[in-house]
């Protein structure tokens, strides 16, 4: 197994010297390719700064965040970008499809941005979609479809076009 994700001794503080809240305290953890990783705790715990600052979506406070032996925390400007771009996908509760879209376009957008050539997409967005069993919904909108539809679609949105999975 490889490492791929590695937190060092992370702690995010919010606030001033008067107002200071600590919402991560020292947490150090790793995880192996492959591996399923799961963050609870109660209510204000800090789970999700945690994955606010793995995502690259908050800065940390202290310590390091490595992401397949890159350190994360040192990455600015066109680099922080280009990671971003190319190196993660976030998935959201409420789906974030574009409603005036049907799931093919809001597939097929995310492959353009990316530069896939366009006789290239629909060949992907096809497969892919029979492997996903939502061939079905790909000329629907989003309030035509189910939440699980919706989430299949949104997975597909983000991965497809970052990791070339099909």
């Amino acid at each position: 197994m490889n490492e791929i994700l590695k937190v060092e001794k992370l702690e995010k503080y919010y606030g001033g010297k008067s107002n200071l809240t600590k919402a991560l305290n020292d947490v150090s953890f790793h995880a192996e390719k492959g591996e399923f990783v799961a963050i609870m705790g109660a209510s204000g715990s800090g789970k999700t700064t945690l994955l606010n600052c793995i995502a690259t979506i908050d800065k940390v406070t202290a310590g390091h965040i490595f992401v397949d032996g890159l350190d994360i925390t040192k990455l600015k400007g066109n680099n922080l970008n280009k990671f971003r771009r190319e190196e993660l996908g976030f998935i959201f509760q409420d789906f974030n499809l574009l409603d005036t879209l049907t799931a093919y376009e809001n597939i097929a957008l995310a492959l353009s941005i990316q530069n896939v050539n366009v006789f290239e997409i629909e060949e992907k967005i096809k497969k892919v979609a029979h492997q996903l069993g939502i061939e079905d919904v790909l000329q629907k909108y989003p309030y035509q479809m189910s939440g699980g539809q919706k989430q299949r679609v949104a997975s597909l949105v983000l991965l497809l076009p970052i990791q070339n999975l099909f």
